[in-house]
């Protein structure tokens, strides 16, 4: 519903209820030398026509550059009926009911997505959405420390090419649970993760070998090997995969002889708009066998008394989220409006529809690879195939020529690779998807090549 403010006299008969003379009054517990004070450098409040003119002018500073930068979110075209619907008084909300009795609309969508990312992963089950990719991951690691009962070991296997916030946040979450994170590194020819050095790991006791696809470097991952590798050695498999490339490459489900054991990802690709660093989601799915184990919210189908179908939170008491201690996870919430925008999304796309979006991203990102390589000064850096990104090695210094770009040409250029991985010098990242012409590649083609060899 929309905000509603309280009249002058709406206040003055709540604080006459509550015995109090001012709003001031009830912070008089605070002592004065906590207190900030007037805010004196805070303008004048300003009414709806002002304030609206300030965001569209602020928006207009920014411009409308070329995207070239993907490296976990990406540019996608999105429908205009998925946020007009997603935007409704029914949906508009980020939380998951506990009163399914009152919220069989919103339970339903939740369970159509948990349907849909279960078949697109290849997966048994999905949950009703996490926080985003990098904390999804943690929880994937949490929950196979858990799931393994085979192993008493707190260790996981992650590949450098993994996206190194994801593995910057798991860190942050499970170091504290004396849980390890042990590095496997990438081959330099290929940028795949290295097969031969993760045999060194072989017998030491490891719950989960995490498997990005495709990898940071927009690299596609060895997933039958490393998932057969994984099931060999008496370790669970944590699939960390882009949903839309599932439309177009072998899900999860059918990694290797047996399927991965927990996928997880982020969701923004799937109908969310790029907006200033969020919101985002995260999505997970499991095994049957392991969806006891799995946090966040999972919803259910069934029918009442009346053979009528119903929905509802399945698997879960509501004291989970209470008795912190004892909880499989202390999520607590989930973001159900941006599950609300991609179940929409999903279902005005549909199976064909989303593969056609990751074949045209492929298509481009090749077409800008191969434009851009043949640029004097510019290489290839991996031979292994790739989706969406390809990462590129520079005669020139990365960081000024992605801070010239973006000032003086409207392009966002790309990544810079050695903020995480020095090892690679001078090294751009590059992205393409659906929404980028042969004219947007070849704006910034010629505009690179001016700047490189002029």
């Amino acid at each position: 519903m929309p905000f509603i403010p309280h009249s002058e006299q709406d206040i003055e008969q709540m604080l006459s209820v509550i015995g109090a003379d001012s709003i001031e009054d009830l912070f008089d517990e605070i002592p004065a030398n906590l207190r900030c004070g007037d805010l004196e450098k805070i303008p004048q409040g300003m009414n709806e026509m002002e304030v609206t003119r300030l965001l569209r002018d602020r928006a207009a500073q920014d411009g409308l550059p070329l995207c070239f930068l993907g490296a976990g979110a990406y540019e996608h075209h999105i429908p205009a009926a998925v946020w007009e619907i997603t935007t409704r008084g029914e949906f508009y909300s980020a939380y998951t009911p506990y009163q399914a009795e009152a919220s069989q609309g919103t339970l339903q969508l939740l369970y159509e997505f948990q349907s849909m990312m279960a078949s697109l992963m290849g997966m048994d089950v999905s949950n009703a959405s996490l926080y985003d990719g990098a904390s999804a991951l943690a929880e994937a690691v949490l929950m196979a420390v858990r799931a393994n009962k085979k192993s008493k070991s707190r260790k996981i296997l992650m590949p450098v090419t993994t996206n190194p916030v994801y593995r910057s946040v798991t860190e942050a979450i499970v170091n504290n649970q004396d849980i390890e994170l042990v590095a496997v590194p990438y081959d330099s020819e290929t940028g795949q993760t290295d097969l031969n050095a993760l045999d060194s790991f072989s017998g030491e006791g490891f719950s989960a070998l995490v498997i990005p696809q495709p990898n940071f470097f927009g690299v596609i991952e060895n997933v039958d090997a490393l998932t057969a590798w994984a099931a060999e050695n008496k370790m669970l498999s944590i699939a960390v995969v882009n949903p839309v490339a599932m439309a177009l490459l072998k899900p999860p489900g059918e990694w290797g002889q047996t399927g991965v054991d927990i996928v997880c990802g982020e969701g923004q690709p799937l109908g969310v708009p790029l907006a200033s660093g969020g919101p985002y989601f995260g999505f997970m799915c499991c095994k049957q066998k392991h969806v006891r184990q799995m946090p966040g919210r999972i919803i259910g189908r069934t029918t009442d008394l009346d053979g009528k179908e119903g929905f509802t939170l399945t698997l879960q008491a509501r004291e989970q989220h209470i008795r912190r201690s004892k909880a499989t996870s202390n999520i607590c919430t989930n973001q159900g409006l941006l599950v609300t925008a991609a179940t929409i999304y999903m279902s005005l796309l549909g199976p064909e529809g989303l593969k056609k979006v990751a074949l045209n991203s492929h298509k481009n990102t090749q077409l800008l690879r191969n434009r851009l390589q043949a640029i004097k000064g510019v290489k290839t850096v991996f031979n292994a195939p790739n989706f969406h990104e390809c990462v590129l090695q520079l005669d020139m210094d990365v960081k000024q020529l992605i801070d010239t770009l973006a000032r003086e040409h409207h392009i966002l250029a790309g990544f810079e690779v050695s903020t995480h991985y020095p090892e690679l010098g001078n090294a751009l990242m590059v992205c393409a998807t659906e929404t980028r012409t042969e004219n947007d590649i070849e704006q910034f083609a010629t505009t690179l090549d001016t700047l490189l060899n002029g």
